[in-house]
């Protein structure tokens, strides 16, 4: 898929770093999208990844020197702080799309950052929402 600028949700990292044999072709996906240049995260889905990726329940949780690490070497992408104006946006967002708040602040943070894409495997496979098309890369 060609486009602009491309915004990643948090499961396109956790799919990134998973050890399950069941999720092989989701890992190696993810790892396909995280080699992009035109790639955009929020502080929120960083923020998100650390918090997953290193829970004690986690079948395989990270140490928090490598999930920071992560975190740190993905910040190469353009990283969207959540503002006041994104939780705002995200608002209007859910108002009008029905969608959970953190899904709407994600899509605010992406279109903040004029992303045309939103690679998620949470949300509807091809809505638009306000010019930003949402993508699941695992179909």
């Amino acid at each position: 898929m060609n486009c602009r600028q491309a915004f990643l949700d948090t499961n396109i990292l956790l799919y990134s770093i998973s050890n399950d044999p069941t999720e092989a072709a989701k890992r190696e996906r993810a790892e396909a999208l995280l080699e992009r240049d035109d790639l955009r995260l929020s502080t929120q889905v960083l923020q998100e990844f650390y918090v997953q990726a290193t829970r004690a329940s986690r079948s395989t949780p990270l140490a928090h020197d490598i999930a920071a690490g992560l975190v740190r070497a993905w910040m190469r992408f353009e990283v969207q702080p959540v503002t006041t104006e994104i939780v705002l946006a995200a608002f209007v967002i859910k108002e009008r799309f029905g969608f959970s708040y953190w899904d709407c602040a994600i899509i605010a943070a992406a279109q903040a950052q004029g992303c045309d894409v939103l690679f998620s495997e949470d949300l509807s496979h091809g809505q638009v929402v306000d010019g930003l098309r949402i993508i699941d890369p695992f179909r």
